[in-house]
Formats: C-alpha cells, structure tokens, sequence
C-alpha cells in the first residue's frame, strides 16, 4: 500500500529550514535521494541544506566536486535548521556522531527509508520496504510536494534506484523500476554518465586493493559461503582509502555455487564492518545477531571484535543459519 506523505508535505511547507541527512559512509541511493529533494525544496523556494555524518567517498566526490551543497556535519554550524529528515536509514547506529545530536535535538523529524530494520527515532517513520530504493520514496515525496523534477533532480534519482538495484540486476528490480527510470531518462537523467562515473572511474589504488581482497577469497559450508577481508594495513600497502571497499562484496557473491557472502572489513577505531549478502537467506536477521541490519538479501553490521574473532564467530552463525 503506497505510502500516506501528506503528515510529510505538511511539515516540509511549515518548515523553511530543513537538514537532510543520510547514514554514515553515505551511498548513492541515500545521496541520491538528498540531492533531488534538496533540490525540489529549493524549486518551492526552501532553504533546505545537506550534510553527511562521515567522509565524502571519492568515487561520489563528482556529485558535488566544489562541496557547494553537501556539507560535512558538525553540530555548531547547524543552529538554524527548523526540522530534520533522515533518508535511507532507520536506525541509531547508522547515524555516528549526528545521532548523538538528534537525540538531544528539540526538532521535528521525519524517517524515510525502505531498510526492514529501524529503531525509533521519534517523529514521522515513513518506511516501505517494497521500495527497490530510498530514490524511489524521495520522487513520490517532490510529487507529492508538486514540486517539478529536474533535470538534476532527475539524474540523482536515477543514480540511487540503479545502484540500490544493481543496475537493474537485482530481484528489487520490477516493471515499475523501468517504468519510473524511463520517466527519470526522459526528465534528463543520463545513466551513461552516471555509470562511467560511478563503475568507470576507479583510481588504481582500488584496483589494487580489489587485487588483495580477490586473493583471500575463500569459502566455507562445501561452498556455500564465500568470504574475503581487508586489515587496516592494506590500505597503507595499496594506498587505497577504506571507501575502496564499496562493491567488494560483489566478489564473493560471484562464486559459483555460493548462497551466502561475507566481507569481513578491519575498522580504525576497532571492531569489525561485515556486509552480508545472500541469494535467498534472511541476512537481515544474521546482521541482527551482531547489532546491525537491512534488508533480506543485503545487510551490514559492525560487530565490536578484533577482524579474526569477528570472521569466525560470524562464520558459525552463517552456516547456523544456512543449516535451519
């Protein structure tokens, strides 16, 4: 059932300052759907602003090359939104140092996002978990504005339904999907700018660190699950940066025969990132187990151990999960 946004329409028309915000390590469905509501805001005459709670990747960097629009968050610059709207996450362990704020914010906010996992972080929770992408969610919420899609706007959108699908290769992608990136290509979106810039760009730094990961590939549950993992010092051997690991998980997904994919990531202020993905297992409820979340087939979590106890104690719970 499409969702209602009109308690949405009518914060955003009493508010004039809102702050768009997304999830740490900010992707491009969650940037995506910053960037073409920012956007719509400004056509009706808003003063919206944007911000991300952590670095810029360098493969987006393209999407603001003069960081014109998005801004890097810190609470003292801050001081004159009226109203804030978190997109593309749910949940309090996605938001980093921002989340500390908002819990002490006095604000109106509104949640949208289509992951399964959410927590309560009061305000609106406009959630739908049959969106292929949060992209989606932000195109009904300009239409429903009645605000127009530019070009811009349009490229964004595109941007962040394509990469949520896979470019269109993922089981989220249906009719509906073609049906509104036709309607984006015709309103100006380019998707092969956007794949170029996105798929086409890579630095060697990583493809050298992709080298690293392909080489301890290795797999478990006579083949069912296939694992890599980066330390910390491949980034100082490769020169790569930790945004380099975006898309690793891909690899081992690829393993003929896998159901189930892991990328086990050594994090600077300890602990381990693991992405999960599965063919047709509920990753969401393994992420779960270890405090993180998503959705069915692709999840994240950080799980607070050193990367070998982390992989291993992660391991027994994906052939756990495989076995039931």
């Amino acid at each position: 059932m499409p969702l209602d946004w009109s308690p949405l329409v009518d914060l955003l028309r009493r508010h004039e300052r809102p702050l768009l915000m997304t999830h740490i390590r900010p992707d491009a469905d969650g940037m995506g759907a910053q960037l073409a509501l920012y956007d719509a805001l400004v056509a009706l005459g808003r003063k919206p602003r944007v911000a991300i709670a952590s670095k810029l990747l360098p493969r987006y960097e393209f999407l603001d090359p003069q960081r014109r629009v998005i801004e890097d968050f810190k609470p003292a610059t801050f001081t004159d939104r009226d109203c804030v709207v978190v997109l593309d996450t749910g949940t309090w362990n996605q938001l980093g140092d921002f989340g500390d704020w908002l819990k002490k914010s006095p604000l109106p906010r509104a949640v949208v996002d289509h992951h399964r996992t959410q927590d309560d972080l009061g305000g609106l929770q406009l959630v739908d978990i049959t969106a292929e992408a949060t992209g989606r969610l932000a195109y009904e919420i300009i239409r429903a504005l009645g605000a127009p899609i530019s070009p811009q706007a349009a490229h964004h959108l595109f941007m962040a339904i394509a990469t949520d699908t896979g470019w269109f290769r993922h089981p989220n992608a249906t009719p509906a999907t073609f049906t509104l990136c036709g309607e984006l290509v015709a309103a100006g979106a380019n998707p092969t700018v956007l794949y170029e810039q996105l798929y086409e760009a890579a630095t060697l730094a990583r493809f050298k660190l992709t080298a690293v990961a392909l080489e301890r590939l290795a797999v478990r549950a006579n083949g069912k699950i296939a694992f890599t993992e980066i330390a910390l010092g491949d980034y100082e051997k490769t020169g790569a940066v930790p945004g380099d690991t975006e898309d690793l998980i891909n690899y081992p997904r690829g393993v003929e025969g896998v159901d189930l994919a892991l990328v086990f990531i050594e994090q600077p202020g300890g602990g381990t990132k693991v992405s999960f993905r599965s063919r047709a297992a509920d990753v969401s409820k393994l992420a779960e187990q270890f405090g993180g979340g998503g959705h069915k087939l692709a999840s994240g979590a950080r799980v607070n151990r050193p990367l070998a106890e982390a992989r291993e104690t992660v391991l027994a719970a994906a052939i756990a999960l495989l076995e039931q």
